[in-house]
């Protein structure tokens, strides 16, 4: 047990090394080279984990494990849980039906795409396209995270996966506005979207929400509503992670069950985090607590992310990539094209109609 007398003050000093990380994640982050890029303090974090990895590693004590296993563990789930307070329900009935099916159909077509190339096509282990995938189609690094305890799987292949979110995620992040006013905004008929439908575009295909926030940003003269769409529209996807998590486990479950025969009893995996995530979220549609509350609570929250992606980052060895070749990219490059051109298509299609 980590926490037992002989191992707590191990455990507290392994959290606390975790936590000098964030904090150093956290302060870079605040760099406006770094917010302009938009690239959180939960890629960072990673970043650094994984340098500390392959360096630095043999240079701490061993006992301080647990204090990281700790913190990529049990503190991913707290705050995963307390990510509600950044969501509510009427932010997600204001974007209407289109933005919402947009969510849906991204989500899941993106994750199934991913999951399917990934291990059947490319080769990866299932885990690892499923963590892969997760990130291209719901939130970025934070639905790795959110995966990864439902999976199980080891540190790195999360790292894996954060990586492709990086590298795709910042691609798109510079090429959407390009698109936009050199293609979208000044072409006619199907080619041409609104700001709104832009914004809902935006929100339903790229992969994390800072980068989701920097695309409108970075297109000159944007109305208010393209970041209003595709900030809420994102929200709705990073809320579809709960069901999508519980759907993961009811479906490893089956999955056991029927690899083990007929008489093996399998425990239903049930991610209660995530059930408990969507109970906040519908605690904070109430607005009992007061705004600038909820703001306190969604730093500390994203300074949690940020320890455990930092200790994810620490359990990753390069060592452990021997092997995986280039599958992962040619999966996630995949995931970005469907993103891209059939993104566009569904957003179109549905806008049309509601």
């Amino acid at each position: 047990m980590p926490f037992s007398p002989e191992k707590r003050k191990d455990t507290i000093s392994g959290i606390l090394f975790v936590a000098i990380f964030a904090a150093a994640a956290t302060y870079i982050s605040d760099f406006p080279a770094v917010q302009n890029l938009g690239i959180s303090p939960l890629v960072i974090g990673i970043v650094m984990g994984i340098f500390y990895a392959n360096t630095l590693h043999n240079k701490t004590p061993e006992a301080w494990q647990g204090g990281i296993t700790f913190s990529a563990k049990k503190i991913l789930r707290f705050a995963i849980v307390f990510y509600g307070f950044r969501l509510t329900f009427q932010e997600i009935i204001d974007v209407g039906m289109a933005g919402f099916l947009v969510s849906l159909i991204m989500l899941s077509s993106t994750f199934i795409l991913g999951t399917w190339l990934g291990h059947r096509i490319f080769g990866m282990e299932k885990d690892t396209s499923m963590l892969n995938a997760s990130g291209a189609s719901v939130c970025g690094a934070a639905a790795v995270l959110a995966t990864e305890p439902v999976l199980k799987s080891e540190e790195y292949k999360a790292a894996i996966a954060v990586s492709m979110v990086v590298l795709f995620g910042t691609i798109a992040m510079f090429l959407y506005p390009v698109l936009y006013t050199t293609i979208i905004e000044p072409a006619s008929g199907f080619l041409h979207m609104t700001a709104k439908e832009f914004g809902i575009y935006v929100g339903g295909t790229i992969h994390e929400v800072a980068q989701v926030v920097a695309v409108p940003a970075s297109v000159p003269g944007s109305p208010k509503e393209m970041a209003d769409s595709a900030v809420i529209v994102k929200m709705t996807r990073v809320i579809m992670i709960a069901p999508m998590l519980i759907i993961l486990g009811i479906y490893l479950s089956y999955s056991a069950k029927k690899e083990g025969g007929a008489g093996e009893k399998v425990k239903l995996v049930i991610p209660w985090f995530a059930v408990y995530f969507i109970g906040v979220a519908g605690f904070n549609s109430l607005h009992l607590v007061p705004a600038d509350i909820v703001d306190i609570i969604n730093e500390i929250d994203t300074f949690l992310l940020t320890m455990a992606m930092t200790a994810l980052g620490m359990g990753t060895r390069f060592a452990k990539f021997k092997g995986l070749g280039l599958a992962p990219i040619y999966t996630s490059a995949a995931m970005f094209a469907w993103l891209l051109v059939g993104g566009f298509i569904v957003t179109k299609a549905i806008c049309s109609v509601f």
